[in-house]
């Protein structure tokens, strides 16, 4: 769907530690906009249009009057990132393993791309 003017989107993430997931998706190739960056928050690039902000606990519920779900037990998000070849998914998944992360990999049988699935350290 084009409508003729660029969108943005902010996908916000609770984290339970800032710092260390800041470092897990650092490890991913991630890059931080210091501009919204403080003890609370920080936004993640994606892209010029897509971001994420990882906000701690205490500051997500700020957006919030429902519940905030038990990670340890509960699914909150599924993130998969994309990666180009065999070699590039695997890199990525021992990066997120050796950050306190999990990864996991997948390849869809009809697409040449590969993606590996991600879980925050402390999820």
């Amino acid at each position: 769907m084009t409508t003729g003017s660029s969108r943005r989107i902010f996908v916000n993430l609770r984290v339970k530690d800032l710092d260390m997931a800041v470092e897990f998706f650092t490890q991913l190739g991630f890059s931080f906009d210091p501009r919204f960056t403080d003890d609370q928050a920080t936004c993640m690039i994606i892209s010029d249009e897509a971001f994420v902000m990882l906000l701690v606990e205490d500051r997500f519920k700020d957006f919030t009057k429902k519940e905030i779900c038990d990670s340890t037990t509960h699914t909150e998000a599924i993130l998969a990132l994309s990666a180009e070849s065999r070699k590039q998914r695997a890199g990525r998944r021992a990066r997120a393993q050796g950050t306190h992360g999990r990864g996991s990999a997948g390849q869809r049988p009809h697409r040449p791309r590969f993606h590996v699935r991600v879980e925050l350290p402390g999820s």
